[in-house]
């Protein structure tokens, strides 16, 4: 029987499978100028076979398996440090070790197959042949060079100064696993950018010595050494990244801020670079925003159940204003994101002003804060007022003019979420007043506050028992407590070694009671607050910290690290 033949009863078995009734029609005529595989296209359209259809047919004709999934882990090493990404993503190809078949190249068109001879010629590999959807190889394909961790290395070895710096077309998004032809410095500064984003980092820190440049990424808080870049790629490098970011590689003297967007793979990352001169020349650091990631909702924060309770309600309130406190980097704005989930925006207008914005909200308008064309928090929140908002989000509040309008906005019938950059919860409201607005305004429209910073997880995957040092239980004052458990992660591949895997909240909230109000309008200090706080209920960072530490959730030296001794007076 000749391959036609057998296309087209496979075809029709195809049809049958899925229940659907003989074509009554004659098939189209087969030219022998016609190739198979246009014909069979022909054919398929015909029986009205899907495409998965149409290539599970094809792997029936020639006898060879259909893959429904393919895992990362079975991809072959060699066809990674081989063959390019766009090469693959072009042809729909893979090469796999499969525990059932062996190993074979998975392919999602036909039309590859005069790839597949110059592929076994330049890897010397002879492979037997499967199917599978475009998708599923996709998603291999892009999983498989994500796996790839060694290649920052490998360009720094191979790499000679005088790269061609803009390799990359800037009007669209570079995908950093594609690096096959580009220029050593641009394949540099991709591995750099895609390695920082398999390791989680939130920041990369490119900063010159007097003989090196290191880079460094910031991992759950932490800033660690990853790599040292030689003196005589300094400037190429540094200039690769303005280019990146839209910035002008001649101006070395003054301060400049850029964005660019990045692809790996199937996600999206926006870049925020901001440089800064000194003494042995620029230094970068670049915020790297995942769009890609999920939002999330409050109970996924980890926050505990007295606190997630009363946060839900204070959300649900109409008008009043509720703050978010905490250093940069302590997770303000996810809490904020979190927070607007818990809103019915088909039933009401919610509307942000950020800077900038980190996730795309769905039912949500979004505006990006644009100092240089005078959009800033205070101007845009004056037009959002004539949008008719039920619920408003300030990024921040930044300044006096900006607090009193956020403050008339929850005065006037508005919920309002903002941000401010203090200690703890009650420092919050000396800080409002310290702006310059009115007690007895601060006092009218607040009704809670989160203060919160991140503590490192311990890693589930070499969390052990251990006894801290006697000072780390002294500075938490758990001396004493011989009769509890502690863990804490010795480090392992998982953790990069620092026996912490991701990171949780310690918070505590101030709920604005009427006595808290007469405090405020009293002008009272920030202790006396905290204390009367604490009478109502209040737990304090430290004090949560502590609970997650004997729950056997991170360490003590954590804990201590984030947070400072508690304000409450005796």
């Amino acid at each position: 029987m000749s391959l036609r033949d057998r296309l087209l009863t496979s075809a029709r078995r195809q049809r049958e499978l899925v229940g659907r009734p003989p074509v009554e029609t004659d098939p189209p005529p087969e030219p022998s100028s016609l190739e198979t595989v246009r014909w069979f296209q022909q054919i398929a359209v015909w029986l009205e076979l899907s495409g998965e259809q149409e290539l599970r047919a094809w792997a029936e004709a020639l006898d060879c398996p259909f893959l429904d999934t393919i895992e990362p882990s079975a991809v072959q090493h060699q066809f990674v440090q081989q063959v390019p990404i766009g090469f693959c993503r072009q042809h729909q190809i893979i090469a796999i070790d499969h525990p059932d078949h062996g190993p074979v190249f998975v392919y999602g068109q036909p039309s590859a197959g005069e790839s597949l001879s110059n592929l076994e010629r330049h890897l010397g590999l002879p492979l037997a042949l499967a199917f599978s959807t475009p998708a599923t190889i996709q998603n291999a394909i892009n999983l498989a060079f994500e796996r790839e961790t060694d290649q920052t290395q490998r360009v720094l070895r191979s790499l000679q100064p005088g790269g061609n710096l803009a390799a990359v077309s800037l009007g669209e998004r570079a995908d950093l696993l594609d690096t096959d032809g580009q220029a050593p410095v641009v394949r540099l500064v991709n591995s750099v950018l895609f390695e920082a984003v398999q390791a989680r980092a939130s920041d990369i820190h490119v900063q010159p010595y007097e003989s090196e440049t290191k880079v460094r990424y910031r991992i759950d808080g932490v800033l660690f050494d990853v790599h040292v870049v030689p003196k005589t790629l300094q400037e190429e490098m540094l200039s690769r990244l303005k280019v990146l970011g839209g910035m002008n590689i001649a101006e070395k003297r003054l301060p400049q801020d850029g964005r660019a967007s990045v692809k790996v793979g199937e996600r999206v990352i926006d870049l925020r670079i901001a440089s800064l001169p000194t003494n042995f020349g620029e230094r970068i650091v670049i915020r790297l925003l995942d769009k890609s990631a999920r939002v999330y909702r409050l109970p996924d924060l980890g926050y505990r159940d007295e606190i997630l309770v009363r946060l839900q309600r204070l959300v649900q309130r109409d008008h009043g204003m509720i703050l978010v406190t905490g250093p940069t980097g302590s997770g303000k704005s996810t809490t904020l994101y979190a927070a607007l989930q818990e809103i019915d925006a088909s039933q009401l207008n919610v509307v942000t002003i950020e800077d900038p914005i980190e996730y795309q909200l769905n039912g949500i308008s979004q505006t990006q804060v644009n100092v240089k064309k005078g959009l800033t928090f205070a101007s845009g929140l004056r037009s959002v007022l004539r949008q008719d908002p039920d619920i408003i989000l300030v990024g921040e509040i930044r300044d006096r003019e900006t607090a009193e309008m956020a403050i008339q906005s929850a005065l006037t019938g508005h919920l309002v979420l903002s941000t401010l950059h203090t200690n703890d919860a009650a420092s919050a409201i000396t800080r409002l007043l310290d702006l310059g607005i009115e007690p007895y305004l601060a006092a009218s429209c607040l009704v809670g506050i989160l203060a919160q910073r991140l503590v490192r997880k311990n890693c589930p995957a070499c969390k052990t028992l251990v006894d801290p040092p006697p000072e780390d239980l002294f500075s938490l004052g758990l001396s004493g407590s011989a009769d509890k458990h502690f863990y804490a992660g010795i480090g392992c591949r998982s953790c990069r070694g620092t026996g912490y895997l991701g990171r949780f909240a310690v918070c505590e909230l101030l709920t604005v009671s009427e006595s808290i109000r007469d405090l405020i309008q009293r002008r009272a200090t920030a202790s006396e607050i905290l204390t009367k706080g604490a009478s109502e209920g209040l737990t304090t960072m430290r004090e949560d910290g502590i609970r997650r530490v004997l729950a056997g959730e991170t360490t003590c030296a954590e804990v201590a690290r984030v947070t400072v001794g508690d304000l409450i007076e005796s």
